[in-house]
């Protein structure tokens, strides 16, 4: 059995109560919940430390949603997302975790069910999403600027260009027996879910609301 585990928690900073905000005409969280359910996941969980929150999950009657709570030490601002994953393991049997971060509402149904194709093609224990990005990276050390990722003396052009692959917090997958033996939510042979361009925001500011919330009307989420 493969299940989601998708982490929220009432005490949000950068935007208050962000998770049951409405995000282009409904809950922020109700995204990626619905892109969940409409994936091949046999159970998709929902663990928060909040009344409001529950009851906004539980407005999506559907038989493959639970809700469940998760300990106080477990949603602070400053525990780890593997804290809940831990506690919530100890708890459920399953083959597969999808981890679902909410505030990525540009995930997908076919994201998830792209990834575990991935995953087990790959014959990987564990897989992350991703967004390229064709961007110069430079750092300074001792001697001033240095590139990272290209010559400045051959530029090359952006059609020419691979980029790079960021991390951007949406989807990871990993077994069970993995994420208790390395208490991370990727270990072991990771693979690598590329989403799309626009999947590079996550929600977490002000302007990040409002970039992804355009972002959505226009392409008619």
């Amino acid at each position: 059995m493969n299940v989601a585990l998708i982490p929220v928690r009432g005490g949000s900073e950068g935007i208050p109560k962000k998770n049951i905000r409405l995000m282009n005409g409904k809950p922020l969280m109700h995204w990626v919940i619905q892109a969940a359910l409409d994936s091949y996941l046999d159970k998709v969980f929902v663990a928060t430390d909040s009344n409001e929150i529950m009851k906004s999950a539980r407005e999506i009657i559907n038989h493959k949603l639970e809700i469940i709570s998760r300990s106080p030490e477990t949603a602070t601002n400053i525990a780890s997302t593997e804290s809940v994953m831990i506690e919530f393991v100890k708890n459920n049997s399953f083959d597969y975790i999808a981890l679902i971060q909410a505030t990525s509402p540009l995930l997908t149904a076919k994201d998830i069910n792209e990834a575990f194709d991935i995953l087990h093609r790959e014959n990987a224990d564990s897989l992350l999403s991703c967004v390229r990005q064709k961007r110069f990276l430079w750092e300074y050390d001792k001697n001033g600027a240095l590139p990272i990722n290209y010559d400045y003396l051959n530029r090359p052009l952006r059609q020419n260009f691979n980029g790079f692959l960021v991390e951007n917090g949406a989807l990871y997958l990993t077994s069970r027996s993995q994420l208790i033996e390395s208490q991370s939510r990727i270990s072991g042979k990771i693979a690598i879910h590329e989403m799309q361009q626009e999947a590079y925001h996550e929600v977490d500011e002000e302007h990040d609301w409002k970039i992804v919330e355009e972002i959505m009307r226009f392409k008619d989420y």
